[in-house]
């Protein structure tokens, strides 16, 4: 049996950014003992794939940082534009490979931290307040560990209930064009001169790295993930038809789905008795993902902070919530009249660029927002179609997929 103080499980975004943030110790007041266990390569493997945040000054991870960008845009289905400038803050792309290998650096040699390479089958709570996790190794040797607490970052395994689901789906190119077609000073947030799907919404998404490189998605708002041909289908009519690339050569792909939900995701779990439980979840898993536009990593970086802040005051490391109720509570209606029809996607979105001041918008997507910023972007909503969909939530039942 393996004693440590921490267990994280999983070293994606979630366990890699609280295992870097995570005290060292000093040799005069050593750090606690931490454990980072990750599936060996195989199927249980995080596919390659890109994060992007806004944040202002110098970031820990920008090291890892493929590009940053000070103008967005924003494009509606009959091409008006909406371009806005965020400084101080800057929009960032981070390559999972590059921060991987960032985060892999700085953790080399660190006094009291292990790496397993293993695949975790259960974490158990036990009655002394402590977390037993068995695990499997490549052999087949069979592992034990024993932690005062375990941050698990694994999906559950069955979702939790919830009124309203969708899907964020997307595929990506990483292009190379002959002539210089990009503005590597602007991402293109949302481009809505894409099909209208037979429900939800789509868009075009273009992250430049250079006049002629970028990463260009299709992206839908839906109930169910596209074919691999009809996303190739998607981008190739988005890049030939709207962007106008001419010779384009595919570089790589990536693809992923982000689940969009009023689902409530469990930050604990429930201990034998009354012994509060010492298993906690973290990242998507722990609710880090915004219903409302899938973004994850900042929030991820705060919950990993206010654990790290907890372990070096010796207090219990409960994860905090990643957002506020009032921010879950907006993203629940907006999903629902999403969902419903009740609201025109592409007009919402398109609207709420153009109308609210930009930092203001960026605190409210980040749910950082008082509450009469929040009223504020509130107002810039459909408002009937809205208060209608608040009114009627509290009466829909919850169910599990």
């Amino acid at each position: 049996m393996v004693e440590a103080d921490i267990v994280i499980v999983g070293a994606g975004a979630a366990g890699l950014s609280l295992a870097h943030r995570l005290p060292a110790g000093t040799p005069h007041r050593p750090g606690p003992r931490v454990v980072l266990v990750a599936p060996p390569p195989g199927p249980l493997r995080v596919p390659r794939r890109t994060w992007c945040f806004w944040e202002s000054g110098p970031g820990r991870f920008d090291p890892a940082t493929t590009a940053s960008w000070e103008w967005l845009r924003v494009r509606s289905r009959d091409g008006a534009v909406v371009r806005r400038h965020l400084a101080p803050a800057r929009y960032k792309m981070i390559r999972s490979d590059d921060f991987e290998a960032m985060v892999d650096r700085d953790l080399k040699d660190r006094p009291g931290l292990r790496r397993l390479e293993a695949t975790v089958g259960t974490v158990t709570p036990l009655p002394d307040g402590t977390a037993c996790v068995t695990a499997t190794d490549a052999a087949g040797a069979r592992i034990g560990l024993r932690a005062r607490s375990v941050f698990d970052s694994r999906p559950p395994d069955r979702p939790p209930a919830a009124r309203t689901r969708l899907l964020q789906h997307f595929r990506g190119w990483f292009v190379r064009t002959e002539r210089p077609v990009f503005d590597p000073a602007v991402v293109d947030l949302m481009d809505f001169r894409t099909p209208r799907p037979a429900r939800g919404l789509s868009f075009g998404y273009v992250l430049p790295t250079g006049r002629h490189t970028a990463l260009v998605e299709y992206t839908e708002f839906g109930p169910a993930p596209l074919t691999s041909a009809e996303y190739d289908g998607a981008l190739e009519d988005y890049t030939r038809r709207v962007l106008r690339t001419g010779g384009t050569e595919i570089l790589s792909t990536e693809q992923g789905v982000i689940p969009m939900t009023d689902a409530v995701f469990a930050r604990q779990a429930e201990g034998p008795g009354s012994v509060p439980a010492s298993v906690f979840r973290i990242g998507v898993a722990g609710g880090a993902t915004r219903a409302s536009t899938g973004y994850t990593f900042a929030a991820v970086q705060r919950q990993s902070e206010a654990i790290a802040r907890a372990v070096r005051a010796g207090r219990r490391p409960v994860p905090p919530p990643p957002y506020p109720a009032r921010a879950r509570l907006m993203d629940a209606v907006l999903l629902r009249a999403l969902d419903t029809g009740r609201v025109d996607g592409p007009d919402l979105f398109f609207r709420l660029f153009d109308r609210v001041p930009v930092h203001r918008l960026l605190r409210f997507l980040d749910g950082r927002c008082r509450w009469y910023e929040d009223l504020a972007v509130g107002v810039r909503t459909p408002v009937l179609p809205m208060l209608r969909t608040a009114a009627e939530l509290p009466w829909l039942p919850r169910r599990r997929p």
